[in-house]
């Protein structure tokens, strides 16, 4: 069996993944996430039995550790996905994003090239690192403009898409200057289960359940592309296992929408799944607020790259994907609530209180 060394493999996109793999028994896993705010142990419940998922609470900038884990667990794959990702938070705090999303990915990738460069001749060969980013690195797009491919020239314009543009500059420069046997995926909008209510999906699902406002930004005509979490999961293993080193594949899930037509769907499955005490419908609390600074106003993926080299294909629609995902959280309000409360961070730090706060 493989060893995959994953990071920030408590988040959204990396708990997927992370339960994808080890359900499929695809390959033991290492398991190294910060556990930032946005890191929930509560994703992994379903291996807390699994002694091929070994799980480590660390940061991907201290060197000395990723040497140890190295040495420790020998892994032939690394899946990069730990990063702070919330455009608001970077406007907020750019240091903490600088901090992660370049300086932590030097770190990973300095380490991992070291104890690459000391395999053997078929295991260096067998070697991958798999750089998670994003399409916001390519900036932003008109109506009228086609979407963003691989050759597409970087223009971020958020310190969050700054930050991971230099991490896949590096990335790139370690398989150029070192030979490092990596691969880059960009991808549009995630959404799907365990993803933190900060988002738009499940802040939109949460805040409609509680009968609170809406808020959208601007005009609600920003566009973007949304892509299902399993569909992304499947393209990364496809990336890993036949992608070129040196390549980047952008990720995609064919579903440009702008964000008030989203929201409009999703109160409409609201209100057939879940219909409002006073039978009105949840689109009424929609509610307009002031953009944000720098708000980009189109994100469009061209994926041909991946379909067509790694017969990848997203199997979930818009109105499929939506459907589960608000069939998941429906399911799941105790996960929301914990999260909503802050009780998650208790537990993991032994701090609950003896009686459950409100949300």
């Amino acid at each position: 069996m493989q060893t995959y060394l994953i990071t920030g493999g408590a988040g959204f996109i990396g708990s997927n993944f992370v339960l994808h793999v080890r359900e499929n028994k695809l390959a033991r896993v290492i398991n190294l996430d910060k556990l930032t705010y946005a890191g929930n142990r509560d994703n992994l419940r379903a291996l807390d039995a699994d002694p091929e998922h070994i799980f480590v609470a660390g940061d991907i900038a201290n060197p000395e550790l990723l040497k140890k884990l190295f040495q420790q667990y020998q892994p032939s794959r690394v899946f990069h996905l730990a990063a702070e990702s919330h455009v608001d938070r970077s406007i907020a705090d750019p240091e903490a994003f600088i901090r992660t999303n370049v300086v932590g990915t030097f770190h990973l990738l300095e380490q991992t090239r070291l104890f690459w460069q000391q395999l053997s001749p078929t295991d260096r060969t067998n070697f991958r690192f798999v750089h998670v980013s994003t399409d916001e690195v390519y900036g932003s797009l008109s109506p009228s403009d086609p979407a963003f491919t691989e050759s597409k020239a970087y223009e971020p314009n958020s310190p969050y898409a700054a930050s991971k543009a230099g991490s896949d500059h590096l990335v790139r420069a370690y398989f150029h200057t070192y030979g490092l046997p990596t691969i880059t995926t960009n991808c549009s909008n995630n959404y799907g289960p365990f993803q933190f209510p900060e988002k738009l999906l499940p802040l939109i699902i949460s805040k409609a359940l509680a009968e609170q406002p809406l808020p959208i930004y601007g005009d609600g005509k920003n566009v973007r592309d949304w892509l299902y979490v399993a569909d992304h999961v499947r393209g990364l293993l496809a990336a890993a296992e036949q992608g070129r080193p040196g390549e980047t594949y952008n990720i995609g899930g064919n579903s440009e929408k702008e964000n008030i037509e989203l929201v409009r769907y999703v109160c409409s499955l609201l209100d057939r799944k879940r219909p409002r005490a006073s039978g009105r419908p949840y689109a009424e609390l929609i509610s307009f607020v002031a953009d944000r600074p720098g708000h980009d106003r189109r994100y469009a993926i061209d994926c041909r790259k991946i379909q067509t080299e790694l017969r990848w294909r997203a199997r979930e629609t818009f109105e499929s994907g939506l459907e589960r995902t608000v069939a998941w959280y429906l399911a799941n309000e105790d996960w929301c609530k914990s999260i909503r409360n802050g009780r998650y961070r208790g537990e993991r730090l032994g701090l609950i209180d003896k009686e459950d706060r409100s949300c």
